[in-house]
C-alpha cells in the first residue's frame, strides 16, 4: 500500500482570495452535499457523477480512503467546498495511468483556482504511483482544456457523440494525457 502524503494548504488566488485545498474527509458529507446543490444546471448536465444524488455523495465520502482514488477538495474559512477534485488510478493493464476530474464552483472560476486544483491533483496522482495522468471532458469545454493544456497535457483523442448528458443530448468527448514522473 502506498503511503498518502497529501496535506492541507493555503493558497492565495489571482483574485486575491484565500483558499485552502485539502483531502476529502468523512466530515463533509454535507458540505459536498451543498456543493453539489449549488452546481448549476449547466454544470450538471456533463458531470460523469451526479452531485445532487446523496448516493453518490455517500460513495464519493466513503472512497477516500481508497488505495487507488484521491479526492481533493478547496474549502472556504467556513468550510464549504468550492472545488473538487480527483485522481482514480486505473485497473490491470493501465495501473500506471490516473484519471481525473475537475469541477470548481462558477463564483470561483477564473481566479487561479481550476490550476491550482489541477496542479495539486496531477501531484497527487504522481504521489500514487501514476506515471502517466488523463483527463476527460466535452469537447466544448475549452476552458478546461486550457487549464490541462497549461500543465503540459496534450490531446490524445476526440470521441464522436461519447458522452450523453441528462437531458439526452450527445457530446463529443475530447481525451486528454500529460506523462508524469514518480
Amino acid at each position: 500500500m502506498v503511503q498518502r502524503t497529501e496535506a492541507e494548504s493555503r493558497v492565495a488566488l489571482k483574485d486575491g482570495r484565500t483558499i485552502t485545498i485539502r483531502p476529502l474527509m468523512d466530515q463533509d458529507r454535507v458540505a459536498l452535499i451543498s456543493f453539489g446543490l449549488g452546481l448549476p444546471k449547466n454544470d450538471l448536465l456533463y458531470l460523469e457523477d451526479d452531485f445532487q444524488n446523496p448516493e453518490i455523495i455517500s460513495r464519493l465520502i466513503n472512497a477516500n480512503a481508497a488505495e487507488n482514488w484521491r479526492q481533493i477538495v478547496a474549502v472556504t474559512d467556513d468550510d464549504s467546498i468550492v472545488a473538487y477534485t480527483a485522481a482514480l488510478r486505473m485497473p490491470g493493464w493501465s495501473y500506471h495511468v490516473a484519471n481525473v476530474r475537475l469541477i470548481v464552483d462558477r463564483a470561483w472560476r477564473r481566479s487561479g483556482l481550476g490550476m491550482a486544483m489541477a496542479q495539486t491533483i496531477v501531484e497527487v496522482a504522481r504521489e500514487n504511483g501514476a506515471t502517466k495522468v488523463t483527463v476527460e471532458m466535452l469537447a466544448a469545454q475549452t476552458a478546461g482544456q486550457a487549464i490541462f493544456r497549461r500543465l503540459g497535457f496534450v490531446v490524445e483523442g476526440q470521441l464522436a457523440r461519447h458522452a450523453i448528458d441528462r437531458d439526452g443530448n450527445l457530446h463529443d468527448i475530447v481525451l486528454m494525457s500529460v506523462f508524469v514522473r514518480t
